[in-house]
């Protein structure tokens, strides 16, 4: 149930590129020729995982999906895309050429597990990807001149064609050239010292290219194959699957980071709460991770170009001790060292907790959920009971960034809140629906109740959202959820009977749908707040609806229950409140004055090569960030800061969206007090 984008492997074998012209000088030569590189060669291992993967993906599958020449068509340009990212390294003839030949043997080779067209494809993009990485090099003889009014395409990962030829891929890179070497300036690094990095990094990417296996070969392309699918279905190869394992256990010792890899760059996709990553508030997800270094004053080794798995495991290490990650914010701006003491991520470090204030002379009660981990109704109920001795007079569940987690969790926390009833429904491919109902008649907390989401609560926090609402039981704040409504399962690809077969690895695929008892899905659509707060989460591009193959969202027949006594009047009465309030707090008015510069930037198509233009676009925002911070200061009686680099690294921003759901549940109590 949790939605967890995958840190291992689903594009681990994605590299930067660049291009060599026949005329081109070059003046900074490779450490390895092409002839130098080992390319992988598909071998039994690969070939029976691939038959395995495509019989219980055709035969269990949720969707029951046909493997027609259309559905093949869409699979083999995600494999493409998932080879050249932002189509900057095939040319268009090489596409062509490949497609003619998936169009006759795809299929074939999917079902007798030959995957020559695969490595093939694979050979291909390391060919050119080896002529790009010369093509910089050759740049490296003269600095740029980024006086230029030249731009970058920011993204290119929707292109539906590639470059023509050659000239055109050189233009490409020429600006990919650019714009490394303005982020080391803006770093105020010397070109000399710009040109020796940029000429280790680009030597290395070149060198990594000599360490793919043909497990990673297999499971790009099998991951292209599982993600036409539907988004959370997946192939992992044994490593992968192991690294999986350990992390889906907690035991993983790291700083609790969730990583994808996108073209040449590491991306955090997501935070495990309570981990190290998460309690420093340093990180967030978009952030990029550029270079890694080992202990307080450990050289920060660039890490652009480097395989997923190599970055994981340098980011892992033992406990207590420290990593250091060099940053590229996703709000923009220039690059920041942090330093994260490496933990064990454990379920006991990520228990719900309660915690008390007084508002406006009301005892407000606040229970902080970060996942539906096993165990959770029984302290959440102990919690109820702390809250009763403390007279809390409203309770807020805080949902925000939970991505789920079981399903009788969800259920049986559903159970404290109402006497009885079905709390969701749950549909398997042969349409056959189970209810899920309350376990017991009892209501543990029957007090006013309020519900704190974000896009980032998913699954299980849906559904127990989605139940409160229908029931009327609760007012939902926030924004809308993620709007995952599948359920998937593991299952090893190797049998019991495999005596002497090796580990083929994991496959994960959607077997379920959730239903509200409503009758309507949390799949796309989520839950919806009944009282909106703003974010500067762009619904458009996370979520199940940002997904190109997402499972549609569709209905069952609503389930037999009964709705509380309605909370429409409380909810108009609290709307006007909460946004006087919020048009009138600071925290807020400065919320909002960054929502139109991020509305702005995020529909950006291209970024700007102009040196000045970007730093003064980065001296823009410390501006704005100093000002920020120091109103915030002075509120709260602190000395201003002279510089933003003078901020305390252990510095922690207020939770003013949780201080606002706390006047809202406030005035909540004031409501029900006047309409008894």
């Amino acid at each position: 149930m949790k939605v967890k984008k995958l840190q291992y492997g689903l594009f681990a074998v994605l590299f930067a590129s660049l291009t060599l012209t026949a005329q081109s000088v070059v003046a900074v030569k490779p450490d390895l020729k092409y002839e130098e590189i080992r390319l992988p060669q598909p071998g039994e291992v690969q070939a029976t995982a691939t038959k395995r993967v495509t019989a219980r993906l055709t035969q269990t599958h949720y969707s029951k999906f046909a493997l027609d020449q259309a559905f093949l068509e869409k699979m083999f340009t995600r494999y493409l895309n998932f080879l050249d990212y932002n189509h900057n390294t095939f040319l268009q003839s090489d596409v062509d050429e490949l497609r003619s030949q998936a169009n006759k043997d795809l299929q074939q080779g999917l079902y007798s597990g030959d995957l020559t067209l695969a490595f093939k494809a694979y050979d291909l993009m390391s060919k050119r990807r080896y002529e790009r990485y010369v093509y910089l090099l050759s740049l490296l003889d003269k600095e740029p001149n980024l006086g230029e009014d030249d731009q970058i395409e920011i993204d290119r990962s929707k292109m539906t064609t590639w470059p023509t030829d050659t000239a055109e891929l050189d233009k490409l890179w020429l600006q990919r050239f650019k714009n490394d070497v303005i982020t080391e300036r803006l770093k105020n690094s010397k070109w000399s010292d710009i040109k020796k990095k940029l000429r280790k990094r680009y030597n290395l990417a070149i060198l990594r290219l000599n360490q793919t296996k043909a497990d990673d070969v297999s499971q790009l392309f099998l991951n292209a194959f599982a993600r036409e699918i539907d988004p959370h279905t997946s192939y992992l190869s044994p490593r992968s699957a192991k690294s999986f394992t350990e992390d889906m256990n907690l035991s993983l010792e790291g700083i609790g980071a969730t990583l994808q890899s996108e073209d040449d760059e590491t991306v955090i996709r997501s935070l495990v709460p309570g981990a190290p990553a998460e309690r420093s508030k340093k990180l967030a997800a978009g952030d990029k991770i550029v270079g890694v270094g080992q202990g307080e004053k450990g050289e920060i080794e660039d890490i652009v170009g480097w395989r997923l798995d190599d970055v994981v495991d340098k980011i892992k290490g033992k406990k207590g001790s420290t990593v250091r990650l060099e940053i590229e914010p996703a709000k923009g701006g220039k690059t920041r060292i942090i330093s994260l003491v490496r933990d064990k991520v454990r379920i006991e470090d990520n228990a719900a907790k309660l915690e008390v204030n007084k508002v406006e002379n009301r005892n407000i009660g606040v229970i902080k959920i970060p996942s539906f981990y096993l165990g959770l109704t029984d302290d959440v109920r102990k919690l109820l009971a702390q809250a009763a001795e403390k007279n809390v007079q409203a309770l807020i569940i805080d949902l925000r960034e939970n991505g789920g987690g079981a399903l009788s969790e969800a259920v049986s926390l559903s159970g404290l809140f109402i006497s009885d009833g079905p709390v969701v429904q749950v549909r398997d491919a042969y349409n056959r629906i189970r209810i899920h109902q309350d376990p017991d008649s009892a209501q543990v907390y029957q007090g006013p109740l309020l519900v704190m989401i974000n896009r980032y609560s998913a699954s299980a926090s849906e559904i127990f959202a989605a139940a409160m609402q229908d029931y009327q039981r609760a007012i939902v704040l926030g924004q809308q959820t993620f709007g995952k409504g599948t359920v998937q399962q593991s299952r090893p690809l190797n049998f019991v009977y495999d005596l002497d077969q090796s580990p083929l690895g994991f496959i994960q695929y959607t077997i379920q749908k959730f239903y509200r008892i409503n009758g309507g899905s949390t799949q796309i659509k989520g839950v919806d707040p009944d009282i909106t707060f703003p974010s500067l989460i762009d619904g458009e591009k996370v979520g199940e609806s940002s997904e190109d193959n997402a499972l549609p969202w569709d209905k069952v027949p609503a389930a037999n229950y009964t709705v509380m006594p309605t909370l429409n009047a409380a909810i108009r009465y609290l709307t006007p409140l909460h946004q006087k309030r919020i048009a009138q707090e600071r925290e807020f008015i400065a919320l909002e004055k960054e929502l139109e510069i991020q509305k702005e930037r995020s529909e950006r198509k291209f970024l700007s090569l102009n040196l000045k233009n970007r730093q003064d676009e980065n001296r823009s925002d410390e501006a704005r960030r100093l000002k920020a911070l120091n109103e915030r200061f002075k509120a709260e009686g602190k000395k201003p800061l002279k510089n933003i680099d003078d901020l305390a690294k252990d510095y922690e921003a207020p939770d003013f969206f949780l201080r606002e759901a706390e006047h809202v549940a406030a005035d909540y109590v004031d409501f029900l007090g006047e309409n008894k």
